[in-house]
């Protein structure tokens, strides 16, 4: 090949290249896309949360203890499956949100979990968030309010952390 024909050929290559990667570049900013209506924002419910299992111990009878090695002799047997938890979700005084969780797992031995999208109105919103999850409870165990201003296209995540109080709101 000559040298002419292959500055021809790298060149037409060159060009080859630049309107491939041209048509990518604009394909990827057109149609232009949005996950959510206009003037709509987005809230979302996460979390993971196994219930209480407490209220399923017992102490071991006198004749359950005489059969266990001395090595593996406990006071109180628990079972090993956690209960449902219970989860609801009130926005400006209306439920939006309302399930009993199962726990997760092959035999009901793993956490239950939740993840829920509601999309709102934008604007502001007081949300009330209440979880159960101690079977033997009449109420709620966990109630949380928050009152948020939230904008168009806006993701409001509400998580449920035990260990800082209940729900968080952000």
């Amino acid at each position: 090949m000559t040298r002419p024909a292959r500055y021809r050929d790298m060149v037409a290559g060159g060009i080859v290249t630049l309107a491939v990667t041209a048509g990518a570049a604009w394909l990827s900013a057109k149609p232009e896309w949005q996950s959510l209506e206009p003037g709509m924002a987005l809230v979302r419910i996460s979390f993971t949360h196994g219930g209480d299992r407490s209220g399923s111990c017992r102490p071991l009878t006198a004749e359950e203890l005489a059969t266990l090695p001395r090595n593996m002799q406990r006071k109180e047997i628990c079972d090993t499956h956690y209960p449902p938890v219970t989860v609801e979700l009130d926005v400006d005084g209306q439920t939006v949100l309302a399930r009993e969780l199962p726990p997760s797992g092959f035999n009901g031995t793993g956490p239950s979990r939740l993840y829920q999208r509601i999309e709102l109105p934008a604007g502001s919103h007081d949300f009330v968030a209440r979880l159960r999850d101690n079977p033997q409870t009449a109420g709620f165990d966990y109630e949380n309010r928050a009152q948020a201003d939230l904008v168009p296209g806006q993701s409001y995540v509400i998580e449920f952390k035990p260990a800082q109080g209940g729900f968080t709101f952000r």
